[in-house]
């Protein structure tokens, strides 16, 4: 329940208040409360100052300002009012008029029995869908795990390797549990933004577009500059793949070039893994595949400003795992 608007009518049909229902109450403000109880905005605000200065209620939990528009002369005007929650509205209603606290107390108390009901039951359907989505993922690596123990010989081990991987991934996002920091905290190598650009010099070739790699404005150099910037003496991305990953994501985002900036996005984000030695493992395997790399991409691309912190926790997690 998050800012319901509810119309109360009296029960002789002389008063009608739009009440707010927020954070499991409800709320009224002072010109409301008038309306409500047949009387003056200052006698409430008496009863409000006596209410708050003999203890009866704390005025910090039972009190907040809420943005209401308002008619002032022939102007809607937009303000900040104070507005007091049922606790308030109840032990004013004793004091000028109980009869209309009681029957808004009745009225207040069974809408909320019913938005406390209503949301428990989303709630518990969403549960239901997560846990079922949960069980999914954790099936489907169970299966992948035996598959790979009985197959361990099997030329097709690499590929269900990969699907198992993939779907710890997915279960480690379901859980929130993505990699925040890079594993690698050694000193980076930083390439200058002209052996960046010779790397792209070097693409130009192998695309028939006049405007491939073409400068729009100078977002290229400040996405190089910014993944070795330093605050207070502490680096901005600490780690190597920290660095990698806020560098593909810049490239990609901020659109320095008219054509080509996912292209050139990967080709950097290759290059500064070559001249940082993660290019290959151990193994002298690539960390990513070129299928991989142009998924990667295109998920940075069709990623929201809002979503840059997934998109980049995603990068980092997968940096640290291959």
């Amino acid at each position: 329940m998050n800012n319901q608007i509810e119309i109360y009518q009296s029960a002789d049909h002389q008063t009608r208040v739009e009440v707010r229902f927020d954070a499991d109450t409800v709320w009224l403000n002072q010109y409301q409360l008038a309306d409500l109880f047949q009387t003056d905005r200052t006698s409430i605000l008496k009863h409000i100052q006596n209410i708050y200065s003999t203890g009866e209620l704390d005025e910090r939990a039972t009190c907040a300002k809420f943005a209401q528009v308002r008619k002032e002369g022939k102007r809607l005007v937009t303000r900040e009012l104070l507005n007091y929650n049922l606790d308030v509205i109840i032990s004013v209603g004793y004091r000028v008029n109980s009869k209309r606290g009681t029957q808004f107390r009745q009225w207040a108390t069974q809408r909320l029995k019913e938005y406390l009901v209503q949301g428990y039951a989303i709630n518990e359907k969403r549960l239901a869908e997560k846990q079922m989505q949960l069980q999914t993922l954790k099936t489907g690596i169970r299966i992948i795990s035996r598959a790979i123990e009985a197959q361990a010989e099997n030329a097709e081990n690499e590929s269900l390797g990969l699907f198992a991987a993939g779907l710890e991934m997915l279960d480690d996002y379901d859980h929130e549990a993505l990699d925040i920091k890079g594993n690698t905290t050694r000193e980076a190598v930083l390439p200058a933004v002209a052996e960046y650009l010779d790397v792209v010099a070097g693409m130009r070739s192998a695309f028939s577009s006049d405007v491939f790699a073409k400068p729009k404005d100078q977002s290229f150099e400040s996405a190089v500059a910014q993944i070795g910037q330093s605050f207070g003496g502490q680096e901005l991305y600490p780690s190597l793949e920290e660095k990698a990953a806020a560098l593909l994501y810049l490239i990609v985002k901020n659109h320095g070039f008219v054509d080509g900036n996912k292209r050139i996005g990967a080709a950097c984000f290759l290059y500064f893994l070559e001249k940082n030695n993660l290019l290959f493992n151990e193994h002298n395997q690539a960390v990513l595949s070129s299928k991989a790399l142009a998924t990667l991409t295109l998920f940075v691309a069709a990623s929201k400003p809002e979503e840059m912190e997934t998109v980049r926790k995603l990068i980092i997690s997968i940096l640290n795992r291959t």
